[in-house]
């Protein structure tokens, strides 16, 4: 089964929650998928946390967060979102949305901190089809008046659903391309280059985890083969099996080597 799974897992691409996460807890890249989104500079970075957990229902069951993260004066919480074959008011984004930063917010309170110490609260949806069906590039909410003019009630929060499904041509370049990417996997710029080489790599290693799996299967096997036999049939295939757990231990080096590698470049 676990064989199975990592081999399915060279098939991801960034819309994948795991591989999203995975990607994004790289703290430099992380920052410029926030600044290109936003369209401003963050400051640096915490500590880039997936799958955050913040609560919990109930019925026990846990509430994460895609990706949490914080700089000096902002708290961001960003989440890749799919329809997974479902209708788009069953995610109920609205209400989703307005959680987590009631959440968010909780949690920061708990260390002890107090209400005026409350940062810039940022929930950002990433979506692969249009969260509202208005056609629009972006939906960006913060609670105003309903006076005329609207003023802003200065509470700190704002919520951002991007439709990557846009294809227009009246926003950045940057987020042209991040949306192009975000549907096919294309890079056409530094941002998305590095975004599909991250996916690539971490796709690699996946595979590459398989392998290792699989050799030390084969090299258990070998060992079970030798216990179970009988004397006779152990002694007759004995070189055999020395030779097969050899080369399995030789093959598993060169995994661990290239696994290695691997783990220093995705740091």
């Amino acid at each position: 089964m676990a064989n199975k799974q990592l081999q399915q897992f060279e098939k991801h691409t960034f819309t994948n929650k795991f591989m999203f996460a995975k990607v994004m807890e790289n703290k430099d890249l992380c920052k410029k998928v926030v600044e290109c989104l936003l369209g401003r500079p963050i400051g640096n970075l915490r500590d880039v946390i997936s799958e955050h957990q913040m609560c919990q229902t109930e019925d026990g069951k846990a509430i994460r967060m895609d990706i949490y993260t914080e700089d000096d004066k902002e708290i961001f919480d960003v989440e890749m979102q799919n329809l997974n074959k479902k209708p788009r008011e069953s995610l109920e984004l609205p209400k989703r949305s307005r959680f987590y930063q009631s959440e968010i917010d909780v949690d920061f309170l708990n260390r002890g901190s107090s209400y005026k110490e409350l940062p810039e609260n940022n929930v950002i949806f990433i979506c692969t089809f249009d969260p509202f069906g208005r056609g629009k590039a972006v939906y960006q909410f913060e609670n105003r008046s309903d006076e005329v003019p609207p003023e802003p009630l200065g509470d700190g929060t704002r919520k951002y659903f991007f439709n990557c499904t846009y294809e227009g041509a009246n926003i950045p370049k940057e987020l042209i391309h991040f949306y192009e990417f975000v549907r096919t996997g294309k890079a056409e710029d530094s941002l998305t280059e590095d975004l599909k080489n991250a996916v690539e790599e971490k796709n690699m290693a996946y595979i590459y985890q398989s392998d290792y799996l699989r050799l030390r299967e084969m090299k258990d096997d070998a060992r079970d083969e030798g216990r179970e036999e009988g004397r006779e049939e152990e002694r007759k295939h004995t070189e055999e099996q020395r030779k097969r757990a050899d080369a399995a231990e030789a093959k598993l080096k060169e995994v661990e080597e290239e696994l290695e590698r691997l783990r220093k470049q995705l740091e």
